[in-house]
């Protein structure tokens, strides 16, 4: 199977402090997901990454303040695609459990489709506190939101019941995706969507009790 990551990369609208997203480091950030799509993180180097994207050494630290803040922005391009998903995929949805319906499959669906990335998420970043601090972790921080505000809606329109406790519902969701897909992530199994997201959902809002 082949993961390639250039379609953050090129997305046209991307910005860059204000201006048009220059081509140096675009070259940049794309040597550096191919890369890691070859190797594990610690053992790129800015050398290869450069040498890769056919520029100077010295203009990844023109964009970028080291690796991991490369790293960061890199995982901040996808986090804002997918978020872009989940928006444009909810906003068709008219109840609050299609939407969490269409949260619990699109993650999943990311997951499986961007596997690197999804590595490096579940396995690498929130080892560093730096990540918390870093543009990416407000995408992640978005993501979250936007299924806090889909149950609180659901609880104050009456989809779910009044007792229904939106943060730590929130957890469960978040919980049961992340460990549906860890060992297919890790070991590269198959992952059957359709199937997972289903069960997901359906012991979720209807219960395990006979």
């Amino acid at each position: 199977m082949k993961y390639v990551f250039t379609t953050v990369i090129k997305r046209q609208r991307m910005k860059h402090k204000g201006k048009t997203n220059p081509p140096g480091r675009i070259k940049i950030m794309k040597s550096f997901s191919g890369l890691m799509a070859q190797k594990d993180f610690h053992s790129i180097t800015t050398a290869e990454i450069a040498s890769n994207a056919r520029v100077t050494e010295g203009l990844i630290y023109k964009y970028f303040k080291d690796k991991k803040d490369l790293l960061y922005q890199v995982l901040n391009e996808h986090f804002f695609e997918f978020q872009a998903k989940i928006e444009n995929r909810i906003a068709n949805e008219k109840t609050c459990i299609e939407q969490l319906e269409v949260v619990i499959f699109s993650s999943l669906e990311s997951y499986a489709e961007n596997r690197i990335f999804s590595k490096i998420l579940l396995l690498e970043v929130r080892n560093s506190l730096e990540f918390f601090d870093s543009c990416a972790y407000e995408m992640v921080r978005k993501y979250s939101r936007t299924i806090l505000e889909i149950i609180e809606n659901g609880i104050k329109t009456g989809e779910l019941k009044p007792d229904v406790d939106a943060l730590t519902l929130r957890k469960v969701i978040l919980g049961a995706i992340e460990h549906a897909c860890l060992g297919e992530i890790i070991f590269g199994k198959e992952l059957d969507i359709d199937d997972v997201s289903s069960g997901i959902a359906n012991i979720v809002f209807n219960g395990a009790k006979a």
